[in-house]
C-alpha cells in the first residue's frame, strides 16, 4: 500500500509511522519548518524514554511523490478547505482517502438519510467544495482516542493510545487500512458505524473544548465548577437533540459521559492548547458546524449558540 500523509503533525505523524511499521510505504506532505526537519532527521515518534526514526520521501509538491492509494488527511478540519488545492493534486483516479478530523466532518450529512439528508455545512465546507472533490465512496473516516503531541517540528511524542475505529462514509472498505495499521502496532479497528463514532466523541469535545478557551481552565477545573459544569451539561443535552432529529441514537446519560471526562483531571484541551500557541481555532468543526445544524433543523440551542457566539468574539479580538 502506498500512504501519502497530508498534515505530519500530532496525528498524522503517529498514523504515518504506523503505516510505515506495517509495511507501507509512506510519503508524507510538508512545508516550511516541518518539512526542512522531516528532510534532515526524518520523522521521530516518541513514546516514554523510547524514540523510533523513520526516513521517508517527503516533499511539499505532491508530484515530487510517488502516486498514492491512500491519502490521509492530518490536518485540522478548518484547514482543509484552503488545502484542497494540494488535496486535488494528490489525488489519482483510485486514491482512497482517509480523514482523521475532530468535531464534524464535510462528509458526515452526504448519503445520510433524516432531516439535513445531503445537506452542505458552510462551518466545516464553504460552498461544498471539499464534498465535490472527495467522492463519499472513496471516503473513509479515522476516529482518533489517543493523545499525542508535536514536540518540535518532524518530532511526534505520544502519550497513550485508546482505540482508532475506521470506517467507509460509504461503500469505501476499511480492511486494508486498518490490516495496516495493526500489523504497525495502531490499535484500529473497522466500525460499521462511523458517523455514531464521530458524534459520540464529539459529545466530549463540543462543549469542553470552547468552554476551556472562554475560562483558560482544565478539565478538572471545569467539572469543578458548578456553574460551568451546568453550561456543558446544557450543550451535551442540546447535541443529542440535534443528533436524534437526524436519526442517531440517543447517546446516554450525560452524568455518565461527565465523569469519563473528569477521569482526565487536569488535562488542557486541545483548543486552549491551541489558543495559547496562537494558532486557529477549530470552532467550525467542533461547535460551529453544530450551530448551523440546529438552525437548520429550527432546533433551540441556545447554550451552544450562546457559546459559539462568544468564541468568536474572543477570536475576532485577537485579530
Amino acid at each position: 500500500m502506498r500512504v501519502t500523509v497530508l498534515g505530519v503533525g500530532a496525528i498524522g505523524g503517529w498514523l504515518a509511522a504506523g503505516f510505515t511499521a506495517g509495511g507501507a510505504e509512506v510519503s508524507l506532505l510538508a512545508r516550511g519548518a516541518a518539512l526542512d526537519a522531516l528532510q534532515r532527521d526524518g520523522l521521530r515518534l516518541r513514546e516514554g524514554a523510547a524514540e523510533r526514526a523513520f526516513r521517508l520521501a517527503v516533499a511539499a509538491d505532491p508530484a515530487d511523490l510517488p502516486p498514492a492509494d491512500l491519502l490521509v488527511l492530518g490536518l485540522k478540519g478548518q484547514q482543509l478547505p484552503a488545502a484542497l488545492p494540494l488535496i486535488r493534486a494528490a489525488l489519482g483516479p483510485a486514491t482512497q482517502v482517509m480523514a482523521a478530523q475532530n468535531g464534524v466532518p464535510w462528509f458526515f450529512l452526504q448519503g445520510f438519510g433524516g432531516a439535513l439528508a445531503g445537506a452542505a455545512l458552510e462551518s466545516v465546507d464553504p460552498g461544498g467544495a471539499l464534498a465535490a472533490a472527495l467522492p463519499a465512496e472513496r471516503t473513509l473516516a479515522a476516529v482518533v482516542h489517543a493523545a499525542s503531541l508535536v514536540e518540535a517540528p518532524g518530532v511526534v511524542r505520544l502519550v497513550k493510545a485508546d482505540r482508532l475505529p475506521i470506517g467507509g462514509v460509504s461503500s469505501a472498505d476499511p480492511a486494508a487500512v486498518v490490516a495496516a495499521l495493526q500489523a504497525g502496532g495502531l490499535p484500529a479497528e473497522a466500525s460499521p458505524a462511523i458517523r455514531d463514532e464521530i458524534w459520540r466523541k464529539l459529545w466530549g469535545n463540543s462543549n469542553m473544548n470552547p468552554l476551556s478557551v472562554l475560562c483558560r481552565g482544565t478539565l478538572s477545573d471545569m467539572l469543578d465548577e458548578p456553574g460551568v459544569k451546568g453550561l456543558a451539561e446544557a450543550m451535551m443535552a442540546e447535541m443529542d437533540a440535534i443528533g436524534q432529529r437526524i436519526g442517531l441514537a440517543p447517546l446516554g446519560s450525560i452524568a455518565a459521559r461527565t465523569e469519563v471526562t473528569r477521569r482526565l483531571g487536569a488535562f488542557r484541551t486541545s483548543m486552549l492548547q491551541d489558543w495559547e500557541a496562537g494558532r486557529p481555532l477549530e470552532l467550525g468543526p467542533i461547535l460551529g458546524a453544530l450551530v448551523e445544524m440546529a438552525g437548520k433543523l429550527g432546533q433551540p440551542a441556545p447554550v451552544m449558540r450562546g457559546v459559539h457566539g462568544l468564541v468568536r468574539i474572543l477570536e475576532r479580538s485577537r485579530g
